[in-house]
């Protein structure tokens, strides 16, 4: 009888995933020049600035509401890279300029947003026409990042690495480590227990 349940419970989930809607979105996205792998799925309220600097792996589910903001002029460089198997939860936000890869098998909670540039602050002129500084950011495989984390500029977040909820991550994180809060830090490693 479980397994019965099992069975009903996976066929209900990819029908919702993975139903004609998801289907159509891939198949327009494609013809805007974006990369999307085999069996990923994108759903409801998914937007991308400029599709065809996306690329996007296999097996790959894109919950509703994200949005990828590549804030740059039209370009052919590739400047949202997402490996396979990888989780991005409803409403996050990438606002790129540079460029953020993210490895294969990550989990991104809701709410996460990826800010790879800001404004300069000099008194000598408005904020708003000020260049600011740029820098990619990369997320390693089997990283997991909680509900609403930010992550800012030129950051790299290490293999098995995991941070969470609400931290804003300012600086690079090692490799399987678990780190928090605002500005985010260490508060332990993962074990193998």
């Amino acid at each position: 009888m479980t397994s019965l349940v099992e069975l009903a419970y996976k066929l209900c989930f990819r029908l919702r995933h993975q139903a004609l809607g998801s289907h159509l979105r891939v198949m327009y996205n494609r013809a805007l020049g974006m990369h999307v792998g085999n069996r990923s799925c994108i759903c409801s309220g998914f937007t991308a600035s400029w599709p065809h600097c996306v690329s996007i792996g296999c097996k790959c589910l894109i919950e509703p509401d994200v949005i990828f903001k590549v804030d740059v002029p039209w370009s052919l460089e590739k400047r949202v890279i997402i490996g396979d198997e990888v989780f991005i939860g409803a409403g996050s936000e990438l606002n790129i300029s540079r460029q953020i890869r993210i490895g294969n098998r990550v989990l991104i909670a809701s709410g996460c947003r990826f800010i790879d540039h800001d404004h300069g602050f000099a008194k000598s002129g408005p904020i708003r026409s000020q260049l600011g500084d740029e820098g990619a950011i990369e997320i390693g495989d089997d990283s997991w990042l909680g509900v609403n984390v930010v992550v800012l500029r030129g950051v790299s977040i290490g293999t098995g690495a995991v941070v969470g909820a609400g931290a804003v991550v300012t600086r690079s994180i090692p490799p399987n480590e678990v780190w928090a809060g605002i500005p985010a830090r260490k508060i332990s490693k993962r074990t193998s227990s």
